[in-house]
């Protein structure tokens, strides 16, 4: 079990890599689960998320023997670019093993640091495959993304970060993918205060840790299915699992339904942008069973691309019934398109798409099908609009809903 020191002096090690990031108050958060709210923005770190922590600390502490031989590891994400950082840094050689489809933008973002890429491989797995086998042959230092020690104890500089900035923090919300955050997190903050509750939070569909302390151990989750793609984890790690039996208190999942909501009020409350995987610790929040405590959400990264913002923005306006879609059966006659028109302008609905079409309904040749699609202030909003529509007869079905969004 780590030291506390040994957590002081890897934050004085990390001093000159790594951002001492933010802690932003949260009112949108905090009204929405009765707690005090923070948010600590390591979105804002270096390469965009607290992997670099880990990687530097790791790399750091590398005999100058393993510093000339060079280190590899296997990552399409934010690990990568943490290895490679540091590595630039440090003034040593890394290999970074990457699936062959991985985005474009991932590896061009990974060797702007002077990292060598290997592609090989569909999927993680094989790539990691690759990485094993160019360890054994060149003698390199593997550089685990979260089940190594040195890793674990990077990671835990945040919790020195946080309780440097809010001395009476009574709970952190961390996310989960293999367990190195989490770990690195709770072991420093409960040695500082034993009394801070650390809560950890997985993706419903890759819910490795909660598996492993159910079972007794890791164990290979059969299917592994989210958006949370950075936390999409089959098998927690080995010692990550041995730090969260000890020092975690307890692990809450939320689906991808309350991920694409905590994008949403991050982008349009905060103006900050996190990955899906990073901000499960937001979207936990309101599964908390505590009230009226002073809460730290961990934001662990941001590295998205500008298609899938443009999608999670999309999908979260669907979620949170600020875009809907309503099927509309209209007699084949003029006027009915005025009529309708009339009723959303009455209901102050913004209309934004609208496909008017007599050829699309052939079972009733007296009808056409109008399909509307209208900007609402939520729930209620829409559900007065559905109520005028149908008080003026006209049949109304619900095109979007929140399950469409996801799928």
């Amino acid at each position: 079990m780590r030291k506390l020191y040994n957590f002081m002096e890897a934050r004085e090690r990390l001093s000159t890599v790594a951002r001492k990031t933010e802690l932003i108050p949260s009112s949108v958060f905090s009204e929405r689960c009765d707690n005090e709210v923070y948010i600590k923005a390591e979105n804002l770190q270096h390469t965009g998320s607290f992997k670099v922590r880990g990687a530097y600390n790791k790399m750091a502490k590398l005999t100058e023997e393993e510093k000339k031989r060079g280190v590899i590891t296997s990552s399409a994400g934010n690990h990568a670019q943490g290895v490679a950082l540091a590595a630039q840094r440090l003034g040593i050689k890394a290999v970074i093993v990457m699936p062959k489809h991985t985005p474009v933008i991932k590896v061009e973002a990974t060797k702007k640091f002077g990292a060598e890429i290997v592609l090989a491989g569909e999927i993680y797995d094989e790539a990691y495959a690759k990485a094993v086998e160019l360890q054994k042959e060149h003698g390199y230092t593997f550089v685990h993304p979260f089940d190594d020690e040195d890793v674990i104890e990077g990671q835990g500089t945040i919790a020195l970060d946080i309780m440097e900035d809010l001395p009476d923090v009574d709970i952190m919300l961390v996310p989960i993918g293999g367990g190195g955050l989490v770990s690195g997190i709770a072991a420093a903050a409960k040695q500082k205060n034993p009394m801070v509750k650390i809560i950890g939070v997985e993706p419903e569909g890759a819910a490795c840790m909660k598996a492993a302390l159910a079972h007794g151990g890791p164990i290979p989750l059969d299917v592994v299915n989210t958006i949370a793609d950075g936390t999409a984890v089959r098998t927690a790690g080995k010692i990550t699992y041995e730090y969260v039996k000890q020092f975690v208190d307890e692990i809450i999942t939320v689906s991808d339904y309350e991920l694409m909501e905590a994008f949403l009020l991050l982008v349009e409350k905060h103006k900050l942008v996190g990955e899906n995987a990073g901000i499960l610790s937001l979207a936990g929040l309101q599964k908390l069973k505590e009230h009226g405590k002073k809460v730290v959400s961990v934001l662990s990264g941001g590295n998205i691309d500008v298609l899938t913002i443009a999608a999670m923005i999309n999908k979260g306006l669907v979620v949170r019934d600020r875009i809907c879609t309503f099927a509309i059966n209209l007699p084949d006659k003029p006027g009915q398109l005025m009529k309708v028109a009339r009723i959303l302008g009455e209901q102050n609905a913004n209309v934004i798409k609208l496909d008017h079409n007599q050829f699309k309904n052939l079972n009733r040749f007296s009808e056409v099908e109008l399909f509307v699609t209208i900007e609402t202030n939520g729930k209620e909003h829409v559900q007065r609009v559905i109520d005028a529509l149908h008080k003026e007869g006209l049949q109304v079905q619900r095109v979007n809903t929140p399950e469409d969004a996801i799928g």
